[in-house]
């Protein structure tokens, strides 16, 4: 179904078209019936449960910064369907889980038979005290893109035109932190998903602030940026008509506020204690039914630290009134 065509036929900028194809009515993500993220990509999240599993380490490391609270808050922003949620809590010791309070930051409606402990919500709530976590979040906050010092106005086919000269803050963007496309080159003006996770982080109380994406840093950005679409698992040509989801890395070291630290997924992970180490091969003579649950364990970990690949994905660690993890 492309939802969108027929309304605003002339071109505008690729912000406006984004927003309208995503979010707009019957938009790709929050269409009614729709299969969500996963039906069109595959996130960590999908990859394997190790990844829940993870994150429900980091979370009790946030409840014993925050000294065991009665109430810890865990913050999914860009839910998909509540699938990293409903892992997080099904990973927890019991004791820890009874305190948690989750919710879902999605714009789609709520989906059918998710756990009812799990509040879905439009925006992230005032005053959370925990984690609130971001994952592939950022990456479908709509942004501009600008080329050869212009933005680039873009019609529901897709076609591109030149528009205006890129002028005032998103200007200064560029030429603080993509200093390579200004005033020649093409580039996405991220400020929209610096502007969107400092208001996320703003109402975390104390805990501690994540987002993970596909991204770059001011030293290796992209010459010709990165804006391309996907749909049913396959990358597509980006065409902000409804049809594909519209996406684009992002430039998470402009995104960082005070005492943020920036590093890859592989090390992250590693840290929160996931491995591809093969078991050692002993193993399969003492318990081959073991051995061959942690050989299919380290399958999936080697999934999500793989260089050239998830691995490669950057996490924003941001805290907010406790210690900087990793200390």
């Amino acid at each position: 179904m492309q939802s969108t065509r027929g309304e605003g036929a002339e071109p505008v900028r690729w912000r406006t078209a984004t927003e309208r194809a995503l979010y707009g009515p019957d938009g790709f993500y929050v269409r009614p019936g729709g299969p969500g993220p996963a039906g069109h990509f595959r996130t960590s999240v999908h990859a394997s449960g190790l990844y829940a599993g993870a994150v429900a380490r980091l979370l009790r490391w946030v409840d014993a910064e925050l000294g065991h609270p009665g109430d810890l808050d865990l913050v999914d922003v860009g839910a998909g369907r509540g699938e990293l949620l409903a892992g997080v809590l099904a990973a927890l010791p019991a004791q820890v889980a009874q305190r948690v309070r989750p919710y879902a930051v999605e714009r789609a409606g709520r989906p059918e038979g998710l756990d009812p402990r799990i509040r879905w919500v439009p925006t992230p709530p005032e005053g959370t005290r925990g984690l609130l976590f971001a994952n592939e979040w950022l990456d479908n906050v709509p942004v501009d893109v600008a080329q050869d010092g212009r933005y680039v106005l873009v019609a529901q086919d897709g076609t591109e035109t030149p528009g205006p000269v890129v002028d005032g803050p998103d200007r200064a963007w560029l030429e603080r932190w993509w200093p390579n496309a200004w005033p020649a080159g093409r580039a996405e003006i991220g400020r929209p998903r610096d502007e969107a996770w400092a208001a996320a982080v703003a109402t975390l109380e104390a805990g501690l602030a994540v987002a993970v994406d596909y991204a770059h840093t001011r030293g290796a950005r992209p010459p010709y940026g990165t804006l391309t679409g996907f749909r049913g698992g396959r990358e597509v040509r980006p065409v902000p008509d409804g049809s594909c989801d519209v996406t684009a890395h992002v430039a998470l070291d402009a995104c960082g506020g005070p005492g943020s630290a920036l590093l890859s997924q592989r090390e992250a992970l590693g840290l929160l204690g996931v491995s591809g180490a093969r078991p050692p091969l002993a193993l399969a003579s003492s318990d081959p039914a073991g051995y061959v649950r942690a050989l299919a364990s380290a399958g999936e970990a080697a999934e999500l630290t793989a260089r050239g690949g998830l691995g490669d994905f950057l996490w924003l660690v941001q805290p907010v009134g406790v210690a900087p993890w990793p200390g």
